[in-house]
């Protein structure tokens, strides 16, 4: 008896037996050359397949095609279907006159044919260069679990608007923190200089990730992780905020503070992952490149 695999990774899944790419258990329209090279990359998952395997399996022995730009387009469509890029990938990797490797781990369903079917469930680790180790130390959307979305954007929301509090109250109050500071830190004016600058750059930054989060902006996940390097630096100068306090709170409490903010950015990221790979999918038409004249089989 056949058995049917289904092949999940994060929120999506699969069906060797259907033809289907589902996420959440929403189906996505995937025609049959992307899944036939989803199926492959799935079924090896951190070893790589070269190019010249993936024209094997989608093309037959006497059709003649401009491959490379067929692989190129197939690829492509695969990614726009699984949410990734090129450039920060997250499931299929490109690997430069090599071929292509899938990242995530993958658990395989095997339905033996029974009604009800699934009677087996493997895991399938990808075996990762050591070198890549390095990147496991941040949370992976795969690893993340389902939150309600409501959650996830008020918890988002409420971050930013905190430090927009920070930024405008340290600017509306700029006089008082002067004189805090000339009993904290002896080159005043240079830390006042750091406070103004850190200010002024991360309000339009906090004004557009409220504005964004609020009103359901798409591929806010690229964007964040472009504006995360700076998001990180400005939210490190500002967790030591408490330690100007520290006279009137102790430097006990001012620790404590600061070690809790020193983890908000991390947790900024986090959440802006849950939202985007929980956000329903819309309907994407994915299908192989457009036939030419040149790509019917000759006899």
């Amino acid at each position: 008896m056949l058995q049917n695999k289904i092949f999940r990774f994060g929120v999506f899944e699969a069906d060797s037996a259907s033809g289907e790419l589902r996420k959440s258990g929403m189906r996505l329209r995937l025609q049959e050359q992307p899944f036939q090279a989803l199926l492959m990359l799935v079924e090896h998952p951190g070893e790589v397949i070269s190019r010249e395997e993936l024209r094997q399996k989608l093309w037959p022995a006497d059709t003649f095609v401009d491959f490379d730009h067929g692989l190129n387009t197939i690829i492509n469509k695969l990614r726009e279907a699984l949410g990734d890029s090129a450039s920060s990938p997250r499931f299929i990797e490109t690997l430069a006159k090599r071929g292509y490797r899938f990242l995530p781990a993958v658990e395989v369903l095997i339905n033996h044919g029974e009604k009800g079917g699934v009677l087996d469930a493997t895991p399938t680790l990808p075996d990762r260069p050591v070198g890549n180790q390095s990147t496991a130390v941040l949370t992976r959307p795969e690893e993340l679990p389902r939150v309600p979305q409501g959650y996830v954007r008020v918890l988002f929301l409420l971050i930013q608007a905190m430090y927009l509090s920070f930024y405008t109250v340290a600017l509306a109050r700029l006089s008082v923190v002067q004189e805090i500071l000339a009993h904290v830190v002896s080159r005043t004016s240079l830390v006042t200089t750091a406070l103004i600058v850190t200010a002024v750059i991360g309000i339009p930054i906090r004004c557009y990730l409220l504005s964004a989060v609020s009103f359901d902006i798409q591929g806010l996940r690229g964007k964040f992780s472009k504006l995360f390097p700076l998001i990180l630096v400005l939210d490190l100068v500002w967790a030591l905020a408490p330690f100007l306090l520290s006279p009137e709170i102790g430097p006990g409490l001012a620790l404590g503070i600061t070690a809790a903010l020193l983890y908000v950015p991390f947790a900024q990221r986090t959440l802006v992952l849950m939202r985007e790979s929980q956000q329903p999918p819309h309907p994407i038409s994915v299908g192989p490149p457009t036939d030419s004249p040149s790509s019917k089989n000759t006899h």
